[in-house]
């Protein structure tokens, strides 16, 4: 092998990482490290859902990949128009099915462990994967002359490493980002400052998530005919709460994922702006972001729901209590050779079911520009701040866009119900309707045209 241009360390093993790790092995002037402080790269737990336009990215990285990934979730490739979510307004004795949404496509769901068992089986043997490795922090050179030198990082169990191109892959609590904002905050403006600090941190964003899972024959030995056991997607609608129900587990299982929505945290969670601190999580898990539910709370949020909804919550016994937090909008995901990918970047609201597909993209793209041949250590800089050109403005409309539907379905805005199956749609279709093909050209002739100025 010949001597490789520069060795990138990808911090996190989930799926935008290991993303980024499988995109990258079509360059093989690039060694690449995976960093994973889990001691295991299969996670266990909830499962991810893909929409057709992030499927399309990931066949882009071979046809043995999609083959895998779809004998794994079970669905056929479609371009058809098909069901997805049935509606409800349910906040009443009588509930009303207000509309179905349609996709071009269907929503690729798999257990997160066969995602990612997938992608590890196709790591080249110019990827070296780490578990246990928790990033404490890293030294980024900035001298002229040492400007190239490597990047050093810092573990929590004492270790260090080195590399040339650093990508912070770590989540929503992204120690990557921590520093980042921080480097970027020394070259700032003393005004400008805390802003770009206040992003270090993620907020509570004013949403709580119920979850639970029921024994499919618990809700069949009360309602043998019940929608969700024929398969039905439904989302049970009611004034600042809502909750969706559905068969996993081929059916052996109801999941079910409620939500409350506080007005006013919700306007502003997105905003960074570190003059006005934000109220912090202070509800059943004492500041911490899970706590446990038993059924009773579990069930009061929703507790005047139409019997339909109140006859899947009979069957529970107990759930969790989830703080969902978001990361405000970054003033820059990228520093020098350092960049940010996922959630550690966006980590938005659940409520497109998004965000493991804007990871997929930020890998695939990143991985465009750092593999381009006329990418160097010297110009990785710019390769890095066309990423960010290109996928800040795009993952921030869809974090937007993310809330939007949340407000929508928890009846916080002033679209009439006769309107909401629209608004809703119209608000969505991007999943399904567009592609990341432009943005992936506009990246490739940037970096091979450096004239072009990007700022």
């Amino acid at each position: 092998m010949s001597t490789p241009k520069f060795r990138v360390a990808i911090c996190g093993g989930g799926v935008g990482g290991l993303t980024l790790a499988v995109a990258l092995s079509r360059y093989p002037d690039i060694v690449v490290d995976v960093y994973e402080a889990a001691q295991s790269f299969y996670e266990v737990g909830a499962g991810i859902g893909i929409w057709p336009r992030a499927f399309k990215v990931l066949r882009k990285l071979g046809h043995n990949i999609e083959q895998q990934l779809l004998q794994r979730c079970g669905y056929q490739l479609t371009e058809e128009y098909v069901p997805g979510i049935k509606y409800r307004k349910s906040d009443q004795p009588a509930g009303i099915q207000l509309f179905e949404l349609m996709t071009k496509g269907d929503l690729m769901r798999f257990h997160r462990a066969d995602f990612h068992g997938v992608l590890l089986s196709h790591l080249p043997p110019s990827c070296t994967t780490h578990n246990g490795k928790r990033l404490k922090s890293y030294i980024q050179p900035f001298k002229h002359r040492s400007r190239n030198s490597p990047i050093t990082l810092i573990f929590t169990d004492g270790s260090t490493a080195t590399c040339d191109v650093l990508i912070g892959a770590d989540g929503i609590k992204s120690v990557v980002r921590s520093c980042m904002m921080r480097e970027l905050a020394e070259c700032m403006d003393p005004g400008e400052r805390q802003s770009v600090l206040s992003c270090i941190n993620p907020v509570w964003s004013g949403v709580t998530a119920h979850r639970t899972l029921i024994p499919a024959e618990k809700l069949r030995a009360r309602c043998p005919d019940h929608r969700v056991l024929g398969g039905e997607m439904t989302q049970y609608l009611g004034k600042d709460a809502f909750f969706l129900a559905y068969t996993v587990s081929l059916g052996k299982y109801i999941n079910i994922a409620g939500f409350t929505l506080q007005p006013d945290l919700l306007d502003t969670v997105y905003e960074a702006d570190g003059r006005f601190p934000r109220r912090s999580f202070d509800g059943k898990a004492n500041s911490e972001w899970v706590g446990e539910l038993t059924a009773k709370q579990f069930v009061e949020p929703f507790k005047d729901f139409e019997k339909d909804a109140k006859l899947l919550l009979e069957c529970v016994d107990r759930g969790t209590l989830w703080a969902v937090h978001t990361v405000k909008t970054l003033p820059s995901t990228n520093f020098g050779r350092v960049a940010l990918l996922g959630d550690a970047a966006h980590a938005m609201l659940p409520f497109q079911g998004a965000g493991a597909g804007m990871s997929i993209e930020d890998a695939y793209l990143l991985a465009t520009v750092l593999g381009n041949k006329a990418t160097t250590l010297d110009t990785v800089p710019r390769a890095l701040a066309i990423y960010d050109k290109l996928r800040r403005p795009f993952s921030s409309d869809v974090a937007l866009r993310s809330r939007f539907n949340g407000q929508l379905c928890a009846f916080q805005t002033d679209v009439p119900l006769h309107q909401l199956g629209n608004t809703i749609t119209k608000n969505w279709e991007w999943a399904w309707l567009t592609e990341l093909d432009d943005a992936l050209k506009e990246a490739v002739m940037l970096v091979e045209n450096s004239s072009i100025n990007i700022s």
